[in-house]
């Protein structure tokens, strides 16, 4: 058993909310890979960050999801930074599962996370970091995007929609 679907992209690209949206189209489990950490650490995102710096939480993300790609049966979010650990790119490399990449430009995503105060990686700046983040991630979202969809002019329900129907097409190929 492993994920039917797996969603990458930068904060605020719209991968829980489309997620979400997206299990209900396929009648199937959400999980983000976030609240697969909290569960299994008994801390919060922010905690971990604060307590325990960026590379505990990237240990805790990688292996919460490594857990989930042999374990989780449904639309799986991923973290915008999972992919930067190799590990956790291999395991989904290797698991064979359509990797969907919701896009948007910095300015769209920018508006979309506000502030970036629940966000420790944008806190200080978000347009700036949003900026630096795309130009360090973008290269492996690539690399393992079987599809990719630009959400920016697209509600999370059309966003969900298309994804359904692209993944429809391309499991019929």
């Amino acid at each position: 058993m492993s994920p039917r679907v797996v969603l990458v992209g930068l904060p605020g690209s719209g991968k829980s909310t489309t997620g979400r949206r997206l299990a209900k189209i396929l009648v199937l489990p959400f999980a983000d890979s976030d609240d697969l950490v909290e569960a299994a650490t008994g801390r919060r995102v922010r905690e971990i960050f604060a307590e325990s710096g960026e590379p505990a939480f990237r240990s805790a993300e990688g292996a919460a999801i490594r857990s989930a790609m042999s374990d989780f049966d449904g639309v799986l979010s991923l973290g915008g930074g999972a992919l930067t650990v190799r590990e956790t790119r291999d395991a989904v490399a290797s698991s064979g599962v359509p990797v969907v990449l919701l896009e948007a430009p910095v300015p769209t995503l920018t508006a979309r996370v506000g502030d970036g105060a629940t966000r420790p990686l944008l806190a200080d700046d978000p347009a700036r970091q949003l900026a630096l983040l795309a130009e360090q991630r973008r290269p492996a979202y690539i690399a393992l995007a079987t599809l990719r969809v630009d959400t920016t002019h697209r509600t999370p329900g059309q966003v969900a929609s298309l994804i359904a129907a692209r993944l429809h097409d391309w499991s019929v190929r």
